[in-house]
């Protein structure tokens, strides 16, 4: 489950260049667009800040983006989130989100990383009845407990073991913050806690197939204008 696909030491290689800073402002800039500048009261900011402080984001870096998403701050930049779908290699559905300040760049660049990795971009809605639109959290807690209680009582509709050691809980879309929340109170050290997309039916692939479509993904993922990427695998 989640995002296995995901190269390892991905995460440290995109600090190390700044880059997953600039995808960490563009999210805290969105969240204050939408929601206000007052954490308190933005739970999506919140979580933004969160994650950003996660990865050692500059406190100067976070205060800047909170200011342009509300308006305190002008570069001249509007940061717009559009979502791309369509098939990747061996008929896999993907989803690409993205954060970008000129969507007229960010099309065709999307386009391209489709058509050279043997996929091909769709219409809006082409892919998306692949998969349920659900909030995705992803927790640690020490100590004995039994994980599918702990799901219930937090009111998580799923949960799974990662090979790492965490866990991995899904919920309806609307009550992620509540789970969320929730989890915290029982003990639980939230690491992610996101809307996501998760496959109904994930596609079968060979273990060369799936080589073929964790490139595709890894690319898409390093693109500067992707925020996040889903797959039906």
């Amino acid at each position: 489950m989640g995002k296995s696909w995901k190269n390892a030491g991905k995460v440290e290689k995109a600090i190390q260049k700044g880059q997953i800073f600039t995808k960490l402002a563009r999210e805290i800039q969105v969240s204050a667009k939408a929601g206000g500048p007052d954490p308190a009261a933005n739970a999506r900011l919140r979580m933004a800040i969160d994650a950003a402080k996660k990865h050692s984001c500059p406190t100067d870096t976070i205060d800047r983006a909170i200011k342009k998403g509300a308006g305190l701050l002008d570069d001249g930049k509007i940061i717009e989130e559009v979502v791309y779908e369509g098939y990747g290699p061996h008929g896999v559905g993907v989803i690409v989100e993205c954060q970008t300040d000129n969507k007229h760049r960010t099309a065709p660049d999307m386009r391209h990383a489709f058509k050279s990795h043997e996929g091909n971009m769709g219409e809006s809605g082409s892919v998306a009845w692949m998969f349920d639109h659900v909030g995705y959290i992803i927790a640690t807690k020490a100590g004995t407990f039994d994980p599918d209680e702990e799901a219930i009582e937090a009111g998580a509709n799923e949960v799974y073991k990662s090979d790492d050691g965490s866990y991995e809980f899904y919920t309806n879309h609307s009550d992620l913050i509540a789970v969320s929340e929730a989890l915290t109170k029982r003990g639980w050290k939230v690491g992610t806690a996101e809307l996501s997309y998760k496959p109904k039916n994930p596609t079968e692939l060979s273990a060369d197939q799936r080589k073929d479509v964790e490139e595709f993904l890894n690319y898409l993922d390093d693109m500067d204008d992707t925020h996040r990427v889903h797959a039906t695998i």
